[in-house]
């Protein structure tokens, strides 16, 4: 049986769905970038590098080494309208001096510890105390944020990044053991930008790692946050006491301001909470601990700009950057109260001295092991 011959205008046709294609990939490989440039120098001479991500769909996403700062974060809007979302300082000196955790990774452990100390294995240890006489965020000068990590691009198929890594020495703000701290960042094709925090040690210490971003949907600077929608998946909280230390509780968010586990502007109901003057609250995550859940999704009406949280880790504290006032950022734009939100996706607060709380302990033959992500879409 003899075999007919395609028609010569199916073959034009079929010719060019295939060059369309294959141009559409190689042109999306191509948007997928890594660049490298500097970013400033620090006071004892080291070099530090930015590192600008860029994926096949506008996203783009600014990390240096000081601090595994999260510089920057451009996302289209619904008219694809690229804006920087995220909160922060065009050069590294502001930075150093004045930065109130602007995108930093926090450790070695994130949130507070009530007395700036805690038992493990029969012994006391002490550790800085930076906030009264409790200890938030990692301490002082030697807390993650303020060292430089060493960072080496890579890139695949589907996605580039940056993996940066620290090594904290044995004593460091008091925490016991050699920390091994590596924290990548992906931005992906599916505009999702993965963080991902792994470590190990070599004696048995405690860890809590998060980011500080403080976000504003509609562009950072752009005014409040307050129109913002709000969802958490989170039937509860944990109550905390003077110095927002936790009481040990975990008490349903039913009936307060803090339920949005149905959607909620964020400043609804925010004059209600009068002694913090805004949310400063941390949420107990719905779901199976140690797999990716959605923690959250904020939607900003104005740009149609929608960002959905997911993480493996049990909670997640809503900070709406109440004592704000006046901070001046990129571009000249001035930062206040209220115009900015962070999600910080963590274990609990002051989890070392409160043992019915998922333990942050880390032994020397485990790895620690998070990942948090945040996917942006528009509506």
């Amino acid at each position: 049986m003899i075999a007919r011959q395609a028609p010569a205008f199916l073959l034009l046709t079929i010719a060019v769905l295939t060059l369309t294609a294959f141009a559409s990939v190689s042109r999306a490989r191509a948007e997928a970038t890594i660049a490298e440039r500097p970013f400033g120098t620090m006071p004892d001479g080291r070099d530090v590098t930015l590192y600008t991500l860029t994926n096949a769909h506008g996203l783009r996403a600014g990390i240096i080494e000081y601090g595994a700062i999260l510089v920057s974060l451009e996302v289209p809007d619904r008219e694809g309208k690229p804006a920087d979302i995220a909160l922060g300082f065009d050069d590294l000196d502001s930075y150093i001096r004045r930065n109130p955790l602007f995108g930093a990774v926090v450790g070695r452990y994130a949130n507070r510890i009530a007395g700036a100390s805690f038992a493990l294995d029969g012994r006391d240890y002490p550790i800085t105390a930076n906030a009264g006489r409790n200890h938030i965020h990692g301490g002082g000068n030697e807390r993650f944020d303020k060292v430089v990590w060493q960072g080496s691009a890579y890139r695949n198929d589907t996605e580039v990044g940056v993996r940066l890594s620290h090594l904290s020495p044995d004593g460091s703000e008091g925490f016991p053991g050699h920390l091994n701290c590596t924290v990548t960042y992906a931005l992906t094709n599916d505009n999702e930008l993965r963080i991902t925090y792994t470590a190990t040690t070599d004696k048995p210490t405690i860890i809590n790692l998060t980011n500080h971003s403080y976000f504003n949907l509609a562009g950072a600077g752009q005014g409040s946050v307050l129109n913002h929608e709000l969802t958490i998946n989170a039937p509860w909280y944990t109550p905390a006491g003077e110095g927002l230390i936790p009481t040990g509780e975990i008490r349903s968010v039913a009936g307060t301001p803090l339920d949005f586990t149905r959607p909620h502007r964020i400043g609804e109901r925010i004059e209600q909470l009068t002694e913090t003057r805004g949310y400063d609250h941390n949420y107990v995550l719905a779901g199976a601990y140690g797999s990716a859940v959605l923690a959250a999704r904020v939607y900003e009406p104005a740009s149609g700009r929608v960002m959905e949280v997911l993480t493996t880790e049990p909670g997640v504290q809503l900070y709406t950057a109440n004592g704000m006032r006046n901070l001046q950022g990129k571009a000249g734009q001035v930062y206040g109260r209220h115009e900015s939100f962070c999600l910080e996706t963590q274990h609990f607060p002051d989890s070392p001295n409160k043992p019915h709380f998922p333990s942050t302990v880390l032994r020397p033959n485990q790895t620690f092991e998070s990942t948090t992500v945040f996917r942006f879409s528009t509506r």
